[in-house]
């Protein structure tokens, strides 16, 4: 849900109380609840498991969560936090956030954030250069995934389904699996 002024700027994003999380976008802020523990496992489980795929093939790229910040186009009306992102190219790293597209981009909807993630999310990371968009839905138990680079029409994974994931063709990861652990 959008803040009471009508443009915010960087310079808001990053003076919000230290306790306050919110996103910038389109030059409104958005704040954001506390995650549920559903969110906060799948998370978890999904970040750990891009993150122990990559050391285990001794890859470069880095698996980060939120609440690390995202600037898509060095402008300043966008700053997003996604819940899992993997950025392969370094030089976009600072201390603070990352500066352009993450390679891969997993958003984890709750019901504060579905109009957001579904819609506004989507469109910025595709224009950006995100190649992959994941949309874990646990009110759904579904996961919708966008690859940009191909198809631009989204694939529709049911949780208990193996989502091959595009920017690693020999890693697939069940949700459901996730949850179960």
């Amino acid at each position: 849900m959008p803040l009471l002024k009508d443009h915010y700027t960087s310079e808001d994003y990053w003076n919000l109380p230290e306790n306050e999380r919110a996103e910038l976008i389109d030059g409104k802020l958005y704040s954001m609840a506390p995650p549920s523990l559903t969110h906060q496992a799948l998370s978890i489980e999904i970040a750990s498991t891009f993150r122990n795929y990559i050391k285990s093939k001794g890859g470069s790229c880095r698996t980060l969560t939120a609440p690390f910040a995202v600037n898509l186009d060095a402008d300043d009306k966008n700053w997003m936090e996604p819940d899992v992102m993997i950025v392969c190219d370094k030089k976009k790293l600072t201390e603070r956030s990352c500066i352009g597209a993450p390679d891969l981009v997993v958003e984890i909807v709750s019901p504060a954030s579905r109009k957001t993630d579904y819609i506004k999310k989507n469109a910025l990371y595709l224009e950006a250069g995100v190649k992959e968009y994941w949309i874990v839905d646990p009110m759904r138990k579904s996961t919708l995934v966008y690859r940009y680079e191909g198809d631009a029409a989204p694939v529709f994974y049911p949780f208990d389904q193996s989502i091959p994931v595009g920017i690693y063709p020999d890693l697939d990861i069940t949700v459901d699996a996730l949850l179960n652990n």
